[in-house]
C-alpha cells in the first residue's frame, strides 16, 4: 500500500494564489538585485516578471505565460470530452466559464513547484530522458488514443512542448508522490521549491522524440484486460464511489483497514494512465455505503457513514476544473442514511430510500437536490414503494424507477416504483412475471429497458435476472444461462450489452469472472479472466465508451487500491467529437500578460447511457446501533 503525501502538502498546494504568485516573483527580483548589484540580471528577470513581458523566447524555452496557454489547449480538450448529461436543461458552456485563467495559472504554478521540489531533492533537474520516457509510456499506455492524439495536436505536435507542458506535469505529481520512500521529505523540498518558482523551466540541450500512438480500435483488443497504474492511485479501500467524466474516473471516500470513513479520493485519467489525487480541502466528512453523481460539471456525493456515525445527511459537490468542494445545503434535506439510492435527471439529483438510526430503521422518503439553487424538495410518499435499503435506481430520462431491496420489516422484496418528478407522483412497477425478491444486485439503463440481475433473498445468491420496459409496464427474464450466483458486484452499459463483474457468494474466493449479456440476442458470454485483477466485493466500475474500469474493494483480506481497464467492442461505440489533426495555440503578447488561445468550438457529447454503479454490502438483518453493516473483513 502506498504511502500518503504528508499532511501540509494539500495547503502548500493550494496557497499560492495569482497575486501571491506575482508578489512573490517580485520580491526575489528585488532580492536578487541588490545581492547581485547587476542591472543586466536585474533587467532579465523583472522582463520576465512584468506584464509587459514578451512572449518571443527561443523555441527551447518555455515561460510561465506560455505554459498557461499550452494548459488551455490541453484542458480545453478535456473539456470537449467531459459528458453533458443530454438530460441537462442548459447548453454545455464555453471552457473559460468553468475554468478561469487564474485556475489554469495555479495548475502550471503547481507542476513548476513539483518539479522544482524533486530538484532541490535529487539536486539535478528531471532528465529529457525522463520526460520522454514518460511520453513513450503515455503512448504506449493509452486506453483513449483519439483523446492524446487531440492532446498531442493542440500542442502543436511539439515534442519539447508535449514533454514539458504534458508529460512533465504527470510524471511531477507520479515521483512526488514517492517522496516518503526517500531519504527526505516533502515538507522540507516544497518550501525550498516556493522560493524557486521565478526561475524559468528551460531545456535548451533536450531533443525529444514524438511518440507513435496505437491506432486499435478503441485503443484496446476486444475481451481483455490491462491493469490500471498503481503510481499515485488513492490509498486501498471499498465502499467508495466513482463517476466518469468523460476523460476522468473520480473516485471517491470508502473505507480502509482503520474501518474509519475516508474524505479523500483520486482522478484516473485513461489516456495517460496517471492518477491525480483529489482536494481534501472543504471536502465532505470521510465516509462510506454514500452516493455519487455526475451533473456534468460537478461531482455530488451524499450520505453515508462514518466510524461510529450511523448516518449522515451531508454532502459536498465537487468540481474536477477547480479541484474544489462546496458543501450541500441541509436545509430541508430528507434525514441521515446510508444504503439509499441517487439518480442525475439533469437538473437535480434525487435520493431515495436507505437505512438510518431508528425509528424508523429503513425509509420511503427522498429529496430532490437543485445544485443551482443549493436548495431540497421532499419527494411524494403517497403511493411510494414500502421502506428499503440496498434497492436500486434508474434514470430513464423522465422517471426514476426503484425496485428490490430490503424492506421493513419483511426482507427481500420485488416490488419497486416509478417517480416522476415534474408531477411529484410515485406509479407501482408491474408485478407480473417480475424475477425474484432480492437486494444487492445490479442494475443498468440501456435506454428503453431496465436490467435487474444477481444479488441475494437472504437465504441464496442468484444468477438470474430481469428486463423490465415502463412503456409496457413489463418483465422478461434474462437468460439464465449467465456468470455463477452472486452479489456485491457491478455492472455497467455499453450500449449494446450489460457486463456484469467480480462480486461474491461466500462460499468460494470473491471472483475475478464476469459476464457481458447482450438483450437483444438473450444471450451471454464470459469475460477473459486473462490478467483480470484478483476477484474482490465493494469495488467500483464506470464505463468510458470503450473499456469497462473497475477499481479498489475488499478481498476478504485486503483493502485494494488496484484496479483494471476491460476491453468491450461496442457496435454503436459512443461520439467522439471530430476536431483538426492539429491545433497549435496562438500566443499573443498583451499589456495585462495574459496569453490567449484561439479558442475551439466545443461540441456537446451526448454519452451512451450508464447506471452510476456503487458499491453494495455485506448482507445482514436488521440495521441497528449493535447490528448495522459490517464492512468487508479487515486485513
Amino acid at each position: 500500500m502506498k504511502r500518503k503525501c504528508p499532511p501540509h502538502f494539500g495547503p502548500i498546494r493550494g496557497s499560492l494564489d495569482e497575486s501571491g504568485f506575482l508578489n512573490l516573483r517580485a520580491c526575489i527580483a528585488i532580492l536578487l538585485c541588490a545581492l547581485a548589484g547587476c542591472w543586466v540580471l536585474s533587467a532579465t528577470l523583472l522582463a520576465f516578471f512584468s506584464p509587459q513581458a514578451s512572449l518571443q523566447l527561443s523555441e527551447k524555452t518555455l515561460s510561465f505565460a506560455e505554459r498557461v496557454t499550452y494548459q488551455r489547449a490541453i484542458e480545453d480538450v478535456y473539456w470537449r470530452h467531459r459528458i453533458w448529461p443530454k438530460e441537462h436543461r442548459d447548453p454545455k458552456p464555453p471552457l473559460d466559464s468553468v475554468m478561469p485563467q487564474a485556475q489554469l495559472e495555479k495548475k502550471v504554478a503547481d507542476y513548476l513547484r513539483k518539479s522544482h521540489a524533486l530538484e532541490d531533492h535529487w539536486q539535478r533537474p528531471i532528465t529529457a530522458e525522463q520526460l520522454q520516457a514518460e511520453m513513450d509510456r503515455m503512448a504506449q499506455h493509452t486506453k483513449q488514443p483519439e483523446v492524446l492524439r487531440e492532446i498531442f495536436g493542440a500542442l502543436g505536435n511539439n515534442p519539447f512542448v508535449i514533454a514539458e507542458c504534458l508529460a512533465r506535469s504527470v510524471l511531477s505529481e507520479r515521483l512526488l508522490a514517492n517522496f516518503g520512500h526517500d531519504k527526505e521529505p516533502s515538507d522540507s523540498a516544497l518550501p525550498r521549491a516556493e522560493k524557486q518558482m521565478p526561475k524559468l523551466m528551460t531545456g535548451a540541450s533536450a531533443t525529444y522524440t514524438l511518440p507513435t500512438i496505437p491506432d486499435a480500435p478503441n485503443g484496446c483488443v476486444d475481451n481483455t484486460w490491462t491493469a490500471t497504474s498503481t503510481i499515485n492511485a488513492p490509498d486501498g479501500r471499498s465502499g467508495a464511489t466513482s463517476v466518469w467524466t468523460g476523460n476522468e474516473m473520480i473516485v471517491w471516500g470508502g473505507i480502509d483497514t482503520n474501518l474509519v470513513g475516508l474524505d479523500t479520493g483520486g482522478k484516473y485519467n485513461p489516456s495517460t494512465d496517471s492518477w491525480t489525487p483529489t482536494s481534501t480541502t472543504n471536502a465532505p466528512t470521510g465516509r462510506y455505503d454514500h452516493t455519487a453523481v455526475w451533473t456534468g460539471s460537478e461531482m455530488i456525493v451524499w450520505g453515508g457513514n462514518h466510524t461510529s456515525v450511523i448516518g449522515m445527511n451531508t454532502g459536498g459537490r465537487y468540481n474536477p476544473s477547480t479541484d474544489s468542494w462546496t458543501a450541500t445545503n441541509t436545509n430541508n434535506a430528507p434525514s441521515a442514511r446510508y444504503f439509499h439510492t441517487a439518480i442525475w435527471t439533469g437538473s437535480e439529483m434525487i435520493v431515495w430510500g436507505g437505512a438510518g438510526m431508528p425509528p424508523p430503521p429503513r425509509f420511503n422518503t427522498g429529496g430532490r437536490y437543485n445544485p443551482d439553487t443549493d436548495t431540497w424538495t421532499a419527494t411524494s410518499t403517497t403511493n411510494a414503494p414500502e421502506s428499503r435499503d440496498i434497492h436500486t435506481a434508474v434514470w430513464t430520462g423522465g422517471e426514476m424507477i426503484v425496485w428490490g431491496g430490503n424492506e421493513f420489516p419483511s426482507g427481500a422484496t420485488n416490488t419497486g416504483g416509478r417517480y416522476n418528478p415534474s408531477t411529484d407522483s410515485w406509479t407501482a412497477t408491474s408485478a407480473s412475471n417480475v424475477p425474484s425478491a432480492r437486494y444487492s444486485h445490479t442494475v443498468v439503463w440501456t435506454g428503453s429497458e431496465m436490467i435487474i440481475w444477481g444479488g441475494s433473498n437472504g437465504s441464496n445468491y442468484l444468477n438470474t435476472g430481469g428486463r423490465y420496459d415502463p412503456g409496457m409496464d413489463s418483465w422478461t427474464a434474462t437468460n439464465n444461462l449467465a456468470p455463477s450466483a452472486r452479489y456485491s458486484h457491478t455492472a455497467v452499459w455499453t450500449g449494446a450489452e450489460m457486463i456484469v463483474w467480480g462480486g461474491s457468494d461466500t462460499h468460494s474466493p470473491d471472483f475475478d469472472t464476469g459476464g457481458r449479456y447482450n438483450p437483444g440476442t438473450d444471450t451471454w458470454t464470459s469475460t477473459s479472466t486473462i490478467n483480470a485483477p484478483s476477484g474482490r466485493v465493494a469495488h467500483t466500475a464506470v464505463w468510458t465508451g470503450g473499456e469497462m474500469i473497475i477499481w479498489g474493494g475488499a478481498d476478504g483480506t485486503n483493502y485494494l487500491n488496484t484496479g483494471g481497464r476491460y476491453c468491450a467492442h461496442v457496435a454503436t461505440p459512443t461520439p467522439t467529437p471530430t476536431v483538426p489533426p492539429t491545433v497549435t495555440p496562438t500566443i499573443t503578447p498583451s499589456a495585462t500578460a495574459t496569453p490567449t488561445s484561439t479558442p475551439t468550438p466545443t461540441p456537446t457529447l451526448t454519452p451512451t447511457p450508464t447506471s452510476t454503479p456503487r458499491p453494495t454490502p455485506t448482507p445482514r438483518i436488521e440495521p441497528t446501533p449493535r447490528n448495522r453493516p459490517t464492512p468487508p473483513p479487515r486485513p
